[in-house]
């Protein structure tokens, strides 16, 4: 009678752990990454155009850089208005979560 290999149950097992320890690192990485970030929505004005836009960041004051670099590119046209608009208060902004 022909020998049947019969499946190796610990190399299977090994693989299994292996993979939800991969899942579970990442799910970790993840789910830290998410809690320590903040989310605003800033508003600009500049040259009677406003805009509103939200942007997230791992401190308030990057978020809030982020989301006035959106709404001073859509509100303006060219480098030199683009600076002049991001050296202005934002009009409004509020935390968001």
């Amino acid at each position: 009678m022909p020998e049947q290999k019969k499946p190796n149950r610990s190399k299977q097992m090994r693989w299994i752990i292996v993979i939800g320890a991969i899942a579970l690192v990442g799910i970790l990485a993840y789910s830290s990454l998410q809690a320590t970030m903040k989310k605003y929505e800033v508003c600009m004005s500049f040259h009677g155009a406003s805009h509103c836009s939200t942007a997230t960041g791992t401190t308030p004051e990057e978020a809030i850089r982020s989301a006035q670099g959106i709404d001073c590119q859509l509100v303006t046209s060219g480098r030199d208005e683009l600076m002049a608009c991001m050296d202005q208060s934002p009009t409004s902004m509020r935390e968001i979560k």
